[in-house]
């Protein structure tokens, strides 16, 4: 018990606990945006196998989830022992390769496992040992897997944007971090303000600029951090957006014909409102002198 109580009153130590915390939920991020995108293209098979009146495939039937089968090499098949997928540590004590076959293993996994501690850290250390920081961490962790996903796959799955638009709703019944009236405003103006963006580009050019995952992703933030977050939020990840653009353009020779993902960018400036929202609002009042 004290114990417990020294470490819910001990900043340095709660933020050093909850980044450890942050390591583990990183090596199951991982395993979500590999599998996630898998799994509903899986489901959109089915579906239009079942609509065709076609026989389903044999390895459709096979167990395909977040938790099975067991994580293993993709090169040679070989299952990953537990004390090899140690996030982080494993990777460096394998020199990140395969154990059986020396196959190199991605760096993402291990800078997602450290990113997602970092940013658990931070959490922490901002909002203590309280509801929020509990909640927080939840959102953050939800915006790493939708941010992967929608770089690998242009891709914000349903599944994890829409129960945590509602859950900011219902946050809101109890202020912890926008009132109702607030999150209700917001999450409608989060969803119409890029739907507006859409139908005007479209209109002017007739390509779509964004997908409708967007529009749910700021109407997610609008529900959490009510309509006031809503203008710094937009005005930071098109800025951040733009500039990457650019910079891909020029450095990498991205095709400028080629989509962009957004969703990152919106993540992105949504994590940085969620901490520093009031100090950027009241700069930004402060630069408009109002």
């Amino acid at each position: 018990m004290e114990s417990f109580d020294y470490l819910i009153s001990s900043p340095i130590l709660f933020s050093t606990v909850i980044g450890l915390v942050g390591l583990l939920v990183g090596s199951f991020l991982n395993v979500v945006i590999y599998r996630l995108p898998v799994m509903m293209q899986q489901n959109w098979r089915r579906d239009c196998q079942e609509y065709l009146g076609v026989d389903a495939d044999m390895a459709s039937n096979e167990p395909f989830n977040l938790v099975l089968p067991l994580s293993r090499c993709p090169a040679c098949n070989t299952p990953i022992k537990p004390y090899q997928n140690i996030p982080v540590i494993s990777y460096i004590f394998l020199r990140g390769k395969c154990a059986q076959c020396a196959h190199a293993i991605s760096l993402r996994y291990p800078i997602i496992e450290a990113f997602t501690a970092i940013t658990s850290f931070m959490i922490a250390w901002h909002f203590g040992f309280s509801p929020q920081s509990g909640f927080a961490l939840l959102l953050t962790w939800s915006l790493i897997a939708l941010s992967f996903i929608d770089i690998d796959h242009h891709l914000l799955p349903d599944s994890i944007t829409l129960p945590i638009l509602w859950l900011g709703l219902f946050l809101s019944v109890f202020d912890l971090f926008a009132d109702s009236h607030s999150s209700i405003i917001g999450a409608v103006a989060g969803y119409l303000a890029l739907w507006c963006v859409f139908h005007l580009f479209k209109l002017l050019t007739g390509k779509e600029g964004m997908g409708y995952g967007d529009f749910k992703l700021l109407s997610l933030f609008g529900a959490w951090l009510g309509w006031q977050s809503l203008p710094a939020i937009i005005l930071l990840s098109s800025l951040v957006g733009a500039v990457m653009g650019i910079a891909m353009i020029v450095f990498s020779r991205h095709d400028r014909n080629t989509p962009i993902p957004f969703g990152p960018y919106l993540a992105a400036a949504g994590w940085i409102a969620l901490i520093w929202g009031a100090d950027i609002n009241r700069l930004y009042l402060k630069m408009a002198g109002l």
